[in-house]
């Protein structure tokens, strides 16, 4: 097949395709093995599912209802383009036998729209507005799938990872922020097998682009906020429109403009100081000196008397500390992108840095979570750290114990502890 996100070549038979998959599918669930003719990003998609325990007969969670659901969907950045999704796919979405579905980038569903009758028959597996249908969650699945591998997609029929799906084919394609880059959801239309032809998917990806050229023509999609991105890096970048589009900063440019993010009301020169050197004795002139510096490249966006920031400037460390206050560490940790400012010794950065490290680290440990321990593990912040080993150790199948007991007993050893691992513990079913 030329195009691999699409589900059919051109002359394929869908029902002897439906037939084929369903028993690779069962084949897979029962030994591990991806047999033919099951599409690489889909074999790949099961291989996930699979890892993070997604039960094969499960459904989506319904998280968002009623009030919250409302906020949700009235705060998100796609709430201005629904009027431009319904207006080219609305007429697919009530002919009878399509759904419209748009979810943000956590696959939480925010619109479910389209005939009464469909939806209904859709509320048997929770393609509902508010229920959360990332891969993690429900398996393989085309807007889930399209957040996972930030690609347009179509999954036909049996290729869906969870059975109660399978009646159904989608087509997906992810939506970002034009400005950043980054994910803010995916726009998907579900029904019978004959989405699985060429059409729905190059629909999808039009939509999606048509989304987010009128994303940029609306301005910033955080409403009028600047944002900041200091995770893993050590010079931030500063992203929002007009002049302050995507510029990066110098290193201590990055810490004066964290810090004042974290103090909107402002700071004396003195406390900012403070902030950024701690008990040194430095010349004001110093000071005055770099936001001289960095005026010239924010302009009235930096004020003094106190100084602060003329327009709220939201930060990546921020947005993961958000989440773990919700208590989602799934979207927390997807937020994550390394220490905050990892080479900065400025006081006030190394407090925050500590703060979200740790609050992240507790939540990842304190979930218990097979996937979200392997994330924390194999990342280059967490592959020393003793205690998330053993807690992968308690939590993993049998036969899967002696790589993460080799990792614990090699960091014992270099951390002169030479204990065995404690005793591991069998995990509670995985709720539907």
């Amino acid at each position: 097949m030329l195009n691999p996100w699409l589900a059919l070549e051109a002359g394929a038979d869908p029902a002897e395709r439906a037939g084929a998959v369903r028993r690779a599918h069962s084949a897979f669930l029962t030994d591990g093995t991806v047999q033919e003719p099951v599409r690489s990003v889909v074999a790949d998609s099961w291989r996930r599912c699979a890892g993070a325990r997604v039960a094969p007969d499960g459904i989506a969670r319904v998280e968002l209802t009623d009030a919250d659901l409302r906020a949700h969907r009235a705060e998100h950045p796609l709430a201005a383009v629904m009027p431009l999704i319904r207006e080219l796919l609305g007429s697919i979405a009530h002919d009878g036998a399509h759904l419209l579905t748009v979810c943000d980038a956590a696959g939480r569903m925010l619109w479910v729209e389209g005939h009464a009758q469909v939806r209904r028959r859709a509320e048997y597996m929770n393609l509902v507005a508010g229920a959360r249908w990332s891969e993690r969650e429900v398996g393989t699945n085309a807007p889930g799938t399209a957040l996972a591998v930030d690609h347009a997609v179509q999954i036909f029929n049996a290729e869906h990872y969870c059975t109660p799906v399978q009646p159904w084919t989608c087509a997906a394609a992810p939506i970002h922020d034009p400005a950043t880059g980054r994910l803010v959801g995916a726009v998907d239309i579900t029904g019978g097998d004959h989405l699985a032809a060429p059409h729905s998917l190059a629909l999808v990806q039009a939509t999606a682009r048509a989304a987010e050229a009128q994303l940029a023509a609306l301005g910033p999609i955080t409403g009028g906020r600047l944002t900041l991105q200091a995770l893993g890096r050590d010079e931030a970048v500063l992203h929002g429109g007009g002049a302050h589009a995507a510029r990066r900063l110098s290193r201590r440019h990055s810490e004066i403009v964290l810090v004042l993010a974290d103090h909107p009301q402002g700071l004396t020169g003195e406390a900012l100081a403070h902030q950024l050197y701690g008990e040194r004795d430095l010349s004001p002139i110093t000071l005055r000196a770099e936001l001289s510096r960095l005026r010239q490249l924010l302009g009235p966006l930096l004020r003094s008397r106190p100084y602060r920031l003329a327009a709220p400037v939201d930060t990546d460390a921020s947005l993961v500390l958000r989440s773990l206050h919700a208590g989602d560490p799934v979207a927390a940790l997807a937020a994550y992108r390394g220490p905050l400012l990892p080479r900065s010794e400025a006081p006030g950065v190394a407090r925050l840095r500590r703060v979200v490290e740790t609050r992240l680290r507790g939540a990842v440990l304190a979930a218990g979570d097979r996937t979200l321990l392997e994330e924390w593990v194999r990342s280059p912040w967490g592959e020393d750290d003793l205690e998330a080993w053993e807690e992968l150790h308690a939590v993993v199948p049998r036969a899967e114990r002696p790589v993460a007991a080799a990792r614990v007993s090699q960091l014992r050893a270099e951390y002169g502890l030479r204990l065995p691992p404690r005793p591991a513990t069998f995990p509670q079913p995985r709720r539907a």
